[in-house]
């Protein structure tokens, strides 16, 4: 579920500003948003991954207990 598949394009966004014609001061808040948004995409998708090895291993123990088909 994590949007890292955006990552790669977030990455592109960023080399695209750091070509353009916008003053330094407005590529380094860009730049630094862009960085943030690529770190939160991340920590998504790592508590995505533990959340699915942790339902992963729930399964099992609910349908042992007769909780779940």
């Amino acid at each position: 579920m994590s949007s890292h598949k955006n990552h790669s394009k977030l990455e592109q966004v960023k080399e695209v500003v750091r070509n353009s014609d916008l003053k330094e001061s407005e590529k380094t808040e860009t730049i630094k948003r862009l960085e943030e948004w690529i770190a939160e995409d991340k920590a998504e998708g790592i508590i995505y991954e533990e959340l699915v090895e942790l339902a992963a291993g729930i399964k099992p123990m609910l349908a042992e207990l007769g909780l779940i088909n």
